[in-house]
């Protein structure tokens, strides 16, 4: 679950007020708007990246408004991705869970259970140097459910890849839920992505913000 309630955000001249909504445990939330309409300074606020001017943030009720990133658990897919280039796949898949000392036996199972769900597992010893589009984005996905997050947030994860790879990364995200049911929130200015996957949809327009369809 994720629930913000009267949050103000800003991020230079930049301003949204006032903002509350919430999102149900185990739902694929997706927020529409354009570029620079602030969708990515709600990702950053969520993880805590950024700090809110006012008001609270909850995940699974528990208000994480004065939290660090680290101690929010919370699953992040950066635009960019911010793959490690000196980490071998494997590597990343396992480094949160190494911080947070899962024992080898868990380690072990988690990580052959990521990569057999994101279809990876013959990547296991590569870096991310010549890995595709696609594949890099499964690795970054995997990075992000490692640690077995309640929450996963997506900044734009579809929009360096070509039509064919989007259309399987869809399916992967559909494939995802359905599998960890981790609740899911997807940044996008794609309509098309919106209709494909979200279970709960909002947009933000002219600095409003508002439950769409």
């Amino acid at each position: 679950m994720i629930e913000f309630r009267d949050v103000t955000l800003r991020a230079g001249d930049f301003t949204l007020e006032r903002l509350s909504f919430s999102i149900k445990a185990g739902a694929y939330a997706v927020i529409m708007g354009r570029t620079g309409s602030g969708k990515t300074t709600i990702l950053e606020s969520l993880c805590g990246l950024r700090p809110v001017a006012s008001g609270q943030v909850f995940i699974d009720d528990k208000d994480v408004t004065a939290l660090p990133p680290s101690k929010r658990n919370v699953g992040y897919v950066p635009q960019d991705l911010a793959l490690f280039e000196t980490m071998t796949v494997r590597e990343h898949l396992e480094f949160a869970p190494r911080l947070r000392r899962f024992p080898p036996e868990r380690l072990a199972a988690k990580t052959k259970e990521l990569s057999e769900l994101l279809g990876i597992g013959a990547l296991l010893a590569r870096k991310p140097k010549g890995l595709s589009g696609g594949e890099a984005q499964r690795v970054a996905l995997g990075r992000a459910l490692s640690f077995e997050p309640p929450v996963l947030l997506l900044d734009e994860p579809l929009s360096a890849l070509d039509e064919q790879t989007r259309e399987e990364t869809q399916h992967l995200l559909r494939t995802v839920r359905k599998s960890t049911g981790v609740t899911t929130l997807h940044i996008t200015h794609s309509r098309h992505e919106a209709e494909a996957l979200a279970t709960a949809r909002f947009l933000i327009e002219d600095g409003k913000f508002r439950e769409h369809g």
